[in-house]
C-alpha cells in the first residue's frame, strides 16, 4: 500500500497498526469445482492515518466485487442478531415518536433483518442495499429495497420521493471505499428534522482486547468515536448522542442529526466518551502503533494451543464461517490440518469451503456425526448463543474452544 493516501483526509499514509499478510477475500466462499483452482490473495495490512486517526486497509478488490449478487451473509441467521434489531426499533420508536405518518430508510438492509420490525408497526420504509440476493429475501418479509450501493448519486435520486425522518447504517460504515460520497449522501437524504444512526465496532474495542480477526479486505476503516465524529462533522452532520453496545465485541450507535437542527443539542454521553478516548491517547498514534507487536504474539499463543491439541489427538471441527474467522485461520495458517470441517446455520455457505484454507463447511448436523474432541467457535462474539444451541456435544465429552485474547493461553476452553 506504499503510495496510498488516507480515503478521508487524502493524507499519504505510513504507520502500519497490524500487518496481516497476505490473505483472500473473506466472505468469498469457494464451490467446489473451485478447490484445486488459483484464488486470488491480496495484501491486508492495516494503516493509520497521521493527520485524521482514521485506521484503514487499502482497496485491493473492488466493492462490486466483494458485494456480488452470491454475497453470502444473512444478516437473519444471527437470532441474537435479529433480537437486537426488534429492540432498536422498540426503542427507536419510543424515542422519536415514529409511527405510520414516518418515513424510515435502512442503508446496507440486508435481508429486512431490521426493517420488518418497522413494518409490522405499519411504518413505511425502504431498504438500499448493493446485494441482489440479500433484497431477494427482504422483499418476501414485505420489505421495499432499492438495489444499489449508496452514495450521493443514490441519495440524490431518492431525495425527490423519500425525505426519511429516520436513517439507519448497521455495520456498513466501515464497508465503504468511498467513504466521503457515503457520508454525503445521508445529508442528501435525511429530512431537515431526521436523525440517522450509525452502528460499527469501536476501535478502541479492537485494539484494547486484541480483536485483530475483525479486520479484513470487506471492512475498509475502522473507527474510534473521535475519528467517526470527524467524519460526520465534515459532511454537516453533529454526532448529538452515542451509545456503547457489546455487538460485535463492541460497537458504537453514534446518533447524528443536521448541524442546523440544533433542537437535538449534543449530550453528556458524547462528551464523555470523547474525553475517555483522549485520556487513552486515542488522539495520538501511540496506541495504534503499539498493536502490531501484540498481533504476532496473538498468532504465536493460538498456534501454540492448536499443535498441542493435535499432538494429544484432538478431533476438532469449527462452528461458523464468519469473515472474522477467515481472517484468523488465514493468517494463522490453520488449515485442515487442524480443523477438519466447519458448520453454519446459513445454507449459503453449506457446501462450500472457507476462502484460502479450503476447511469445507457443512450444515450444523455434521458435528453430531462427527462427534468431535474440540469446537472451535470462530464467531465468538455469539459463542453463549452458539454454546446453547450445541449443548449436546457435552453428551460425549466434546468441549468448546473461543479466542480468549485476555486469557494467557489465548483461548478459553469450556
Amino acid at each position: 500500500m506504499t503510495g496510498s493516501r488516507c480515503r478521508f483526509c487524502d493524507e499519504p499514509l505510513r504507520h502500519v497498526v497490524a500487518d496481516l499478510g497476505m490473505t483472500p477475500i473473506a466472505n468469498d466462499y469457494l464451490p467446489p469445482e473451485r478447490a484445486h483452482r488459483m484464488e486470488p490473495f491480496y495484501p491486508l495490512c492495516a494503516y493509520v492515518c497521521e493527520r485524521c486517526l482514521l485506521v484503514q486497509v487499502g482497496e485491493f478488490a473492488p466493492a462490486e466485487e466483494i458485494f456480488a449478487d452470491d454475497y453470502a451473509y444473512f444478516s437473519s441467521y444471527s437470532t441474537s442478531w435479529v433480537e437486537h434489531a426488534r429492540r432498536y426499533v422498540e426503542e427507536a420508536c419510543e424515542r422519536f415518536g415514529l409511527g405510520p405518518g414516518s418515513k424510515v430508510v435502512e442503508v446496507a438492509s440486508n435481508d429486512g433483518y431490521l426493517l420488518q420490525w418497522f413494518v409490522a408497526r405499519g411504518i413505511p420504509v425502504l431498504g438500499v442495499d448493493p446485494t441482489a440476493g440479500t433484497a431477494a429475501a427482504a422483499a418476501d418479509k414485505g420489505v421495499p429495497t432499492e438495489v444499489a450501493f449508496f452514495g450521493r448519486g443514490t441519495a440524490g435520486r431518492l431525495a425527490a420521493e423519500h425525505a426519511p425522518d429516520l436513517m439507519v447504517a448497521n455495520n456498513v460504515l466501515a464497508h465503504v471505499p468511498d467513504l466521503n460520497d457515503f457520508v454525503a449522501g445521508f445529508r442528501i437524504l435525511l429530512a431537515p428534522h431526521g436523525v440517522v444512526s450509525f452502528e460499527f465496532p469501536h476501535l478502541v474495542r479492537l485494539i484494547e482486547e486484541g480483536q485483530f480477526d475483525t479486520i479484513y479486505h470487506e471492512h475498509f476503516s475502522y473507527f474510534t468515536f473521535l475519528s467517526a465524529a470527524r467524519v460526520l462533522a465534515a459532511h454537516g452532520l453533529v454526532a448529538f448522542d452515542v451509545e456503547e453496545l457489546p455487538t460485535h465485541g463492541g460497537s458504537l450507535r453514534v446518533w447524528a442529526r443536521h448541524q442546523e437542527n440544533e433542537a437535538l443539542p449534543v449530550g453528556e454521553r458524547v462528551r464523555e466518551l470523547a474525553a475517555r478516548e483522549r485520556a487513552g491517547g486515542y488522539d495520538t498514534l501511540e496506541p495504534y502503533l503499539r498493536f502490531a507487536e501484540r498481533v504476532q504474539h496473538e498468532k504465536r499463543r493460538l498456534l501454540d494451543f492448536f499443535i498441542r491439541a493435535k499432538e494429544a489427538g484432538q478431533r476438532i471441527a469449527g462452528y461458523g464461517a464468519p469473515a472474522k474467522g477467515n481472517t484468523l485461520l488465514n493468517y494463522c495458517g490453520i488449515g485442515r490440518d487442524f480443523i477438519d470441517f466447519t458448520v453454519d446455520l446459513n445454507p449459503a455457505k453449506q457446501g462450500r469451503l472457507l476462502p484460502g484454507t479450503r476447511i469445507p463447511v457443512a450444515a450444523p448436523e455434521a458435528i453430531a456425526a462427527a462427534r468431535p474432541d474440540l469446537v472451535f467457535v470462530l464467531p465468538w462474539n455469539l459463542r453463549d448463543e452458539i454454546a446453547n444451541q450445541l449443548a449436546y456435544v457435552r453428551e460425549w465429552g466434546a468441549r468448546f474452544v473461543v479466542r480468549a485474547p485476555h486469557l494467557e493461553a489465548g483461548v478459553e476452553v469450556f
